[in-house]
């Protein structure tokens, strides 16, 4: 188990077509949305990482993020399927990339749910939902996440393990230059299997 720290925290949902990206505050209170990314699931070149998860890692930088939450898909009955193996390549992938920075998976299974719940609630109309959607499933996922660190003083989720060879990604430079780290990082992108569809 590790211990909460003070920083933001990041949350993604990830799906085949989008990525939905929301934060917090340092306090770890409330989760707010973010944006809306494309999904670039082309195979990058040597040395560069798919604009997603470059944009991401920008996030992690930019706002000091202490952990990064990544939704993980599974069935009402609790088992995983195919959507929740890319969420793990997906999120193996980020942790490489943004080591020392953990990444930990959490339960999504109702985050699509209760965004469109919540996004019908605040008046937005059904047609206008698909702009936003993936970034309030985010916030669901984070907020979820931030109030279960609040009841245990500990991380939620599990924590996504980086192989220790993975430089300091803060220190340099998210591996630009580490053919050998963004090999791997393109392998769990591209393991065969795609992000869960996206509504």
């Amino acid at each position: 188990m590790v211990t909460v720290t003070r920083g933001p925290r990041l949350a993604v949902d990830v799906g085949s077509v989008r990525v939905g990206l929301a934060t917090s505050d340092p306090d770890g209170l409330i989760a707010t949305p973010v944006d809306t990314l494309a999904r670039d699931t082309a195979r990058p070149a040597p040395g560069r990482l798919p604009t997603d998860l470059a944009r991401i890692v920008a996030e992690v930088r930019e706002r000091g993020a202490a952990a990064v939450y990544v939704g993980l898909p599974r069935h009402l009955s609790g088992n995983e399927g195919a959507s929740s193996v890319a969420a793990r390549g997906y999120a193996v992938a980020l942790a490489q990339a943004v080591a020392p920075v953990g990444v930990w998976l959490v339960d999504e299974r109702m985050s699509t749910v209760t965004a469109h719940q919540a996004l019908h609630a605040s008046g937005r109309s059904g047609r206008h939902h698909r702009q936003v959607i993936d970034q309030a499933a985010a916030v669901v996922i984070l907020q979820a996440a931030l109030d279960a660190e609040r009841a245990t003083g500990q991380r939620s989720g599990e924590w996504v393990e980086v192989d220790p060879g993975t430089p300091d990604q803060r220190e340099g430079g998210c591996g630009d230059d580490d053919s050998t780290t963004q090999g791997r990082i393109a392998h769990d992108l591209h393991d065969g299997t795609e992000g869960r569809p996206d509504e």
